[in-house]
């Protein structure tokens, strides 16, 4: 039984990926900059020996504030690092926009580092989560009442964040995942106005969608503290799937062919997440 090392440890797939992995007896170490007992920061490289002590999986999540860590070239540095210190696999926290994306795009660059550190390898492209209503990105639009996004009619095949940690780990843990890249989404496409439909309905609450012009929206992100380089990206994230350039409105059958099983509707999410109240204002 190999030890895994999960970067990105706290964040919404790692932090599941770990529960799974305790849950399983398998020795897993969280990493994260915000975690004391291994600190570990992918532009800091001194803090890469340490976590990759005696490990021998990865599953890797590259925060979007790091993503230019890909074109300089930094994350094929630790990949060869991680290779060089006894890592034989690593399942790699990518997106469904590469495969429509430039050639230049961050995690495409970050797929060909991969498929070139000498490990085996498994490439996750998930399209937008369904978590991101409940525990990052449009959360505060939910509670304010409504979605204010520069997404225009577009639609997105949410994927529920559970989904994404149970291909990790079976990607990590077993056999037959070897080489394969999974595009995993949910099992139909919604617009942002029935998403607020299916929350409004589920909360007892009202839940618009109202269309913003991408410069609002970025100013928007400015005045919430995010730097202008993140900002923007963020609102070209947001441009593209209201037209349709980012691929995120795909229905693929990644979850089914790596797990057997169909992936989880939104309409389950929704539900379930209405009941811990957190769309109500209560907390965790």
């Amino acid at each position: 039984m190999h030890r895994i090392l999960v970067v990105g440890g706290t964040g919404k797939t790692g932090r599941r990926v770990v529960l799974r992995l305790e849950h399983m007896g398998w020795p897993v170490r969280a990493a994260s900059p915000s975690n004391v007992s291994f600190p570990m920061d992918l532009a800091d490289r001194t803090t890469w020996a340490p976590a990759l002590r005696d490990i021998s999986a990865v599953y890797l999540m590259v925060p979007s504030t790091q993503a230019h860590l890909a074109t300089q070239g930094i994350l094929g540095e630790f990949l060869s690092t991680a290779a060089s210190a006894g890592v034989r696999r690593v399942v790699l926290l990518s997106g469904i926009g590469v495969r429509v994306a430039d050639e230049d795009f961050p995690l495409k660059i970050a797929e060909r580092e991969l498929r070139a550190a000498g490990v085996e390898w498994t490439v996750l492209r998930p399209t937008w989560f369904s978590q991101n209503f409940s525990e990052s990105y449009w959360l505060s639009d939910v509670l304010a009442g409504a979605l204010r996004l520069p997404v225009g009619k577009g639609e997105v095949s949410f994927i529920d964040a559970e989904d994404i940690a149970d291909v990790a780990v079976a990607a990590l843990t077993q056999q037959g995942h070897a080489g394969q890249v999974y595009d995993l989404t949910g099992p139909r496409a919604i617009g942002f106005a029935e998403v607020g439909d299916l929350i409004g309905r589920a909360t007892g609450r009202t839940i618009r969608y109202v269309e913003t012009h991408q410069q609002a929206y970025t100013e928007r992100l400015l005045n919430e503290g995010l730097p202008a380089r993140v900002a923007n990206a963020r609102t070209a994230l947001h441009v593209a799937i209201g037209e349709g350039r980012d691929g995120s409105g795909a229905v693929a059958d990644g979850v089914v062919r790596a797990l057997g099983r169909p992936p989880r509707a939104f309409e389950d999410y929704v539900s379930a997440t209405a009941a811990t109240g957190c769309w109500n204002g209560k907390r965790p």
